[in-house]
């Protein structure tokens, strides 16, 4: 019933977030969003202020198990997008600002009717900035001076000990495309990612008079992009390679022959130990094509996120509340797909699952993406999470979890980057 009562105000604030997005470290407006209802729920609430922007706060306390429902709060940079920010370019077109929505309607459901006091577990609401991994050259100013050490919200919790009481995570996150029927979906695993930049060099010299001494940088790059093409049928299908080369930097004109131009790229693998190997091929394709046009290349690269491998223990609960819910038609299950998120980074520490629910139409990241369905989004799909919860309620067995360090989780990074 409470879902019902609250439906309207819960919508009106994933509105008013949708309206007004804020890309990662700077969801000032959101917090405050967020902030300001959790008061006016829980006068006398105590919350955790972390990472610029990020709030955690926690319902219940002295139990053996602590669960993590996680709410993401930025935007992504889409200045296309119908309803993106014209200062700022940043546009809510992958539905983070439901997530946030959804956590608020769980959280005053919870407290209104006191229900958590009977779980064998505690509760804790993790409201995170910076999920999506761009705006990088801020981030980049941010780490210089000290205020964060990571481009993602949640390898940034990690080192700052927000998730040390954690023992699972509960993420959910919107499904793209539009469906017949509402749908939830469970065990959509996520590819991880390196970030590479290629500078390759060159030697400048007059186009029309002295071609004949040059070191052409950019015609470098242009046979870095064939062999990477050619190289496609060497990279194995089933960890579903992406790879999306951009010109990044370069200061050419036609009557000079450019001496530098930097490339950059993504890679994405679903296994961590198959991101090595194909960035290995990524560097030698660099290095060959430098090498045949007598010219050198400096590589960088920059960790991405994690592969995520969603828990299939944990998943079990949520297919039993979808069975025995009579309200939502539709179930997805062991659906894999090259989006990356820095939820892979946080499963390696902890178990996690992201469950994903219908609602919307266009392209998640797309200039046509909404939602259509906000009684689905904003009060059925948050009951559909309390039963969730109530499955998981007294039946986790904790032989089944697991439980890794934040220097275990740099060792491994440090591990990929070499």
């Amino acid at each position: 019933m409470i879902f019902q009562e609250q439906f309207e105000a819960i919508k009106e604030i994933g509105t008013s977030i949708f309206n007004h997005p804020e890309l990662g470290y700077k969801e000032r407006k959101t917090k405050k969003t967020v902030i300001d209802f959790l008061k006016s729920v829980n006068p006398t609430i105590e919350f955790e202020e972390f990472s610029t922007t990020g709030i955690k706060t926690t319902l219940g306390s002295g139990k053996d198990l602590t669960i993590a429902f996680i709410a993401e709060l930025d935007a992504v940079y889409a200045p296309t997008h119908w309803r993106a920010d014209k200062d700022t370019g940043a546009a809510h077109n992958c539905g983070h600002y439901t997530q946030v929505a959804i956590a608020l309607a769980l959280y005053n459901y919870y407290y209104k009717t006191a229900t958590y006091k009977h779980f064998d577990f505690n509760l804790v609401f993790i409201f995170i900035p910076a999920e999506e991994y761009l705006d990088l050259a801020y981030r980049e100013q941010l780490i210089e001076e000290k205020k964060i050490s990571y481009f993602g919200g949640k390898p940034e919790a990690m080192k700052l000990g927000i998730f040390d009481d954690i023992d699972i995570g509960v993420c959910v996150h919107a499904m793209g495309g539009e469906f017949p029927e509402r749908t939830i979906e469970t065990n959509c695993d996520l590819a991880g990612f390196l970030y590479k930049k290629y500078t390759f060099h060159g030697k400048a010299t007059h186009a029309g008079f002295d071609p004949f001494s040059s070191v052409n940088a950019y015609s470098m790059s242009t046979l870095f992009n064939v062999a990477l093409g050619l190289s496609r049928q060497q990279l194995k299908d089933d960890e579903m390679v992406r790879i999306n080369p951009i010109v990044m930097e370069s200061d050419m004109s036609t009557n000079v022959i450019p001496n530098q131009i930097t490339v950059g790229s993504d890679l994405r693998t679903k296994t961590v130990d198959y991101m090595k190997e194909a960035a290995k091929k990524m560097d030698a394709a660099a290095t060959g094509s430098a090498i045949a046009l007598q010219g050198d290349v400096t590589t960088q690269t920059q960790m991405g996120y994690l592969p995520f491998v969603q828990d299939r223990y944990l998943n079990e609960f949520v297919i039993e509340a979808f069975q025995q819910n009579e309200e939502i038609p539709k179930f997805r299950n062991e659906h894999a797909i090259s989006a990356a998120g820095d939820i892979g980074d946080l499963s390696f520490m902890i178990p996690c699952i992201q469950i994903g629910y219908s609602g919307f139409s266009g392209t998640i990241h797309g200039d046509d993406f909404k939602d259509i369905d906000p009684s689905f989004i904003y009060e059925g799909f948050p009951r559909f999470l309390s039963e969730v919860f109530e499955q998981m309620n007294g039946r986790i067995d904790r032989s089944k979890l697991y439980k890794r360090t934040y220097k275990e989780y740099e060792q491994l990074i440090q591990s990929i980057m070499e």
